[in-house]
């Protein structure tokens, strides 16, 4: 027995390591194993209320915490091939123990007192390497942080890590990148977890971080949200500065949270909102921003609430699992108090909708490379392209990008933002009507019609409704998960709401999230080490 003590000491505090921060003491004369469990915290799906209330109850410091996240990625991320993190924060720890300092003296946590965030690859991170997923920007580290980063740093936030994403965020449906390879999805390893921003919410979803930070083109945190059973905000286009994120069409980026909770998503979102002088469309959200955005955060939210569903979406050839659970969604929403108005139909969408997208990846992008100053390898598309250095499955996109300039779209077309392109204003302008006319809060759809594709299966994407109103509209759309389908894999409800209207998105999503808790974690992730397939 005396060789075997020291074994089970060491495989108890394994566990503890890999999942919870321990108690900085004991009580004086209880040292029991028991006593150890239950003060120790988990990081497993644990929530930003949750880790200040541990802070405060003095069963985890912030520097255990990041210890933890950070053994947590040394433990899943390769070992599984998850593959969601591009580099990890070696200045994480020294700011932990900046925080615990902080805390021991001011006994006052900040608003996001260290909570772990993982960065999408296309933020720029001071000191951090920032590649956007691209060979060709190897070992570059921005000077200063977007404007997102800042703003969650000064909340008291720790960047823990960089995740993968689609190289340049061309592709919606995978997350491949010629800095970091491929991620997949942790419910189900055979699966992409789509794209963009595949590698933070891979990485949130097996509790990698407590929260992320993704961009959204056209679908790339909405997708990679609802195939991965988290909640992803696309806020209305102005909301939040896109300063300092490297773009892919401007006129349609946004920058946001993912998170494993609405709660948690609200209170990134409150603190990114606002005015950005280096975001010229941010003017518009002057006078819009909510304060306090966490007020909205009510269980009864439904009650009342008139919500319109968009067959128009919704009947595109969904697969019959992911019919299932939207029909059960609409059920549900019906059971927690919402009036449910089954359908509304925008007047002419078909014509409105189409022809919405602008190629200007070439002129945002070189705006962009230009800003990094002369540290930065490459300082233009043309550059990228000569250098070679992508992967093979966008080449294409970088091509015909590059050949806009010499080609581009017709002059009737002004590709312009969403509150001057007069396209783009008709089609908000016709969604609005149908919503108003319908006295109807938001519009509801599953966010994929199809479950993730397979790896490798190119062919695979379809079913992505995200695509197709909010980037063009300009218009606030959040994900949440409304259920699973084939092999354990997530799907997602949408609801689209109107311009700045944040707080009836709020109040909606999360009174649904919580008369449903369909988030789970995914099963491989769970515990002190991966679980095997047999497992499962």
């Amino acid at each position: 027995m005396r060789f075997q003590f020291p074994a089970v000491l060491y495989c108890l505090f394994c566990f503890f390591l890999f999942n919870s921060c321990t108690p900085q003491a004991a009580e004086k004369g209880n040292t029991t194993k028991s006593s150890v469990a239950k003060k120790s915290f988990s990081i497993q799906e644990a929530t930003i209320a949750d880790i200040h209330e541990a802070f405060q109850a003095g069963t985890c410091s912030c520097e255990q915490l990041v210890t933890a996240y950070l053994t947590r990625i040394q433990t899943f991320d390769q070992p599984t091939r998850l593959n969601a993190i591009v580099v990890t924060n070696h200045k994480a720890l020294a700011r932990a123990r900046e925080l615990d300092q902080e805390y021991a003296q001011t006994k006052q946590l900040r608003k996001l007192h260290c909570i772990p965030v993982i960065v999408k690859d296309n933020y720029n991170t001071e000191g951090l390497q920032t590649t956007a997923g691209s060979l060709a920007l190897k070992g570059f580290a921005p000077s200063e942080d977007a404007y997102q980063v800042k703003a969650l740093k000064e909340a008291g936030a720790i960047v823990l890590a960089k995740s993968n994403m689609a190289e340049w965020a061309f592709s919606p449906m995978v997350t491949i990148s010629s800095i970091a390879g491929e991620t997949l999805n942790p419910y189900n390893l055979n699966h992409v977890p789509a794209g963009s921003s595949g590698g933070t919410a891979a990485a949130v979803a097996a509790s990698m971080g407590t929260v992320g930070l993704g961009t959204d083109t056209g679908n790339s945190i909405r997708g990679p949200s609802s195939h991965n059973a988290l909640v992803g905000f696309r806020s209305t286009l102005g909301l939040t500065s896109r300063h300092g994120i490297a773009p892919l069409y401007l006129r349609n980026d946004v920058g946001g949270p993912m998170a494993r909770t609405v709660a948690d998503a609200t209170k990134i979102l409150e603190v990114i909102a606002g005015y950005d002088p280096s975001d010229p469309l941010t003017k518009y959200s002057e006078g819009k921003v909510q304060e306090n955005y966490r007020q909205f955060l009510n269980k009864e939210g439904l009650k009342g609430a008139r919500i319109g569903v968009l067959r128009t979406l919704s009947e595109k050839n969904p697969d019959p699992q992911v019919k299932a659970l939207f029909e059960q969604a609409i059920a549900d929403l019906r059971r927690l108090g919402a009036v449910v108005v089954d359908s509304v139909e925008v007047d002419n969408f078909d014509d409105l909708s189409k022809d919405q997208w602008c190629s200007v990846f070439q002129q945002d992008i070189n705006q962009y490379l230009f800003s990094l100053g002369e540290g930065a390898p490459v300082s233009s598309l043309e550059e990228v392209i000569v250098s070679s250095k992508y992967s093979p499955y966008i080449k294409e996109n970088l091509q015909y990008e590059f050949e806009q300039a010499e080609h581009p779209d017709d002059a009737a077309h002004a590709c312009g933002d969403a509150y001057t392109d007069p396209k783009r204003i008709a089609f908000r302008d016709a969604v609005v009507a149908a919503m108003d006319k319908h006295q109807v809060d938001a519009l509801v759809y599953p966010t994929w019609n199809n479950p993730p594709a397979r790896v490798g299966d190119f062919k695979g994407y379809k079913g992505d409704n995200s695509q197709i109103i909010a980037p063009h509209t300009g218009q606030p759309a959040f994900t949440v998960p409304m259920g699973y389908t084939y092999e354990n894999l997530p799907a997602g409800l949408q609801f689209l709401g109107r311009m700045f209207d944040e707080p009836s998105l709020i109040k909606l999503t999360y009174s649904y999230e919580q008369g449903t808790k369909h988030r789970k974690p995914p099963v491989l992730f769970s515990g002190d080490a991966p679980k095997t397939a047999k497992s499962k």
